[in-house]
C-alpha cells in the first residue's frame, strides 16, 4: 500500500529508493498526511532531545494539529542528571505535573512497565532514599519509580489529566508479565476520578478489555499491537467482547519508521470495518467507528 502514496513500483526496493533520495521532511510529511489524521499527541519523552522531531514539528508536517504528552520517569531522569536529593526530586515532580495542563500537556505519561513493572507497591521512602544513594543513573528502581509515580499521580488528581500506561509487549528490556494491565487495578481504584489510558496491551489485549469494561476511569487502544501483528482485527475482536465502542481508543505508537503511521491508520480502520460491519447495522457501525477513531479521544483529552 506505500507505492501508490510514494508514486513508485510495488516493490521493496523501489519503496527503499524513493525513501533514500527524498528529502526527510516532504517523505515523512508525505506519509503522514495520508493518515488524514486530525490530531496528533505525542509523548515528549522520546526519543531523547535532538534525536528527533519535536511534537510541532510532527504537526507541521502531518498538516495536523498536534499536542504534547508529559512523560513522568523522564521527570525523574532529569532530577537525577540535575543530582537531585530525594525530596528535591519528588517536589520536582510534583510541580512539574502539577503544571502540566497549563503549559499544555494534555496528558501524562508512565513506562513504568519497562522501568519495574506495573505491581506498584506503597511508598517506600528508604528505599527510593538507598537507590539514590547507590549512583542511579536514572528513575529505574522499583521503590523509586514507584515513589514518582504515586507522586505524579496524587499531583494530578485534583485536575487530572488522562494518564497513559505502556502495557504488555515492547523492547527486550521489558518483563512481560509485569506489563499485564491487570497489576494496574489498585491504582485504577485508588485514583478513581483520573482516566486512566491504558497503551498497547497485546497480549493482555482481553485483560485491558475487561479494565474498560469495569472501571469508569479505564480506556484503552491497541496501538503498537496495530500495525505490528499479524491478525489486526482479532485483536479490535478481543478489544470489544467487553469493552464498549466507547472505551477503545484509535493509536499508532509510530516512531522512527514514517511508514508506520499510515500502516497503522488503514489497517485500524481495515479491522473496525471487519468487526463492526459483522457486529452492527451500516449506520451503527459507522457511528462505532467514528468513535473509535476520532470521537472518544476528543472526549477524552483536553485538546480544546
Amino acid at each position: 500500500m506505500l507505492a501508490p502514496l510514494l508514486g513508485c513500483e510495488a516493490t521493496e526496493e523501489a519503496v527503499f529508493e524513493r525513501r533514500r533520495s527524498s528529502d526527510p521532511d516532504e517523505y515523512a510529511a508525505t506519509l503522514l498526511r495520508a493518515t488524514r489524521s486530525e490530531w496528533l499527541l505525542l509523548d515528549t519523552g522520546f526519543p531523547a532531545p535532538g534525536r528527533g522531531v519535536d511534537w510541532e514539528k510532527m504537526g507541521r508536517l502531518a498538516g495536523c494539529a498536534a499536542a504534547p504528552v508529559l512523560r513522568i520517569e523522564t521527570l525523574g531522569d532529569e532530577g537525577i542528571a540535575r543530582g537531585l536529593g530525594l525530596d528535591e526530586l519528588r517536589e520536582l515532580v510534583r510541580a512539574e505535573v502539577a503544571a502540566a495542563r497549563g503549559r499544555g500537556y494534555v496528558a501524562l505519561k508512565t513506562i513504568a512497565a519497562y522501568r519495574s513493572g506495573l505491581d506498584v507497591g506503597p511508598m517506600d521512602l528508604a528505599g527510593a532514599a538507598e537507590a539514590l544513594a547507590a549512583g542511579a543513573a536514572r528513575t529505574d528502581a522499583k521503590p523509586l519509580v514507584d515513589l514518582l509515580l504515586l507522586d505524579a499521580l496524587e499531583a494530578n488528581a485534583a485536575e487530572p489529566l488522562p494518564v497513559q500506561v505502556h502495557c504488555g509487549f515492547g523492547d527486550s528490556d521489558l518483563t512481560l508479565p509485569l506489563a499485564d494491565p491487570g497489576h494496574l487495578k489498585p491504582l485504577i481504584e485508588r485514583f478513581a476520578a483520573t482516566p486512566f489510558v491504558l497503551l498497547h496491551n497485546y497480549p493482555y489485549v482481553r485483560e485491558a478489555s475487561w479494565l474498560a469494561h469495569v472501571y469508569a476511569n479505564v480506556f484503552f487502544d491497541v496501538s503498537l499491537t496495530i500495525p505490528h501483528v499479524s491478525r489486526p482485527a482479532e485483536m479490535v475482536r478481543q478489544s470489544l467482547e467487553l469493552a464498549p465502542t466507547s472505551k477503545l481508543l484509535y493509536g499508532s505508537d509510530a516512531n522512527r519508521a514514517p511508514e508506520l503511521y499510515p500502516l497503522a491508520a488503514t489497517w485500524w480502520r481495515e479491522a473496525l470495518a471487519e468487526v463492526l460491519g459483522e457486529a452492527l447495522p451500516t449506520r451503527e457501525a459507522e457511528e462505532a467507528g467514528r468513535r473509535v477513531l476520532r470521537d472518544n479521544a476528543l472526549a477524552l483529552y483536553p485538546l480544546g
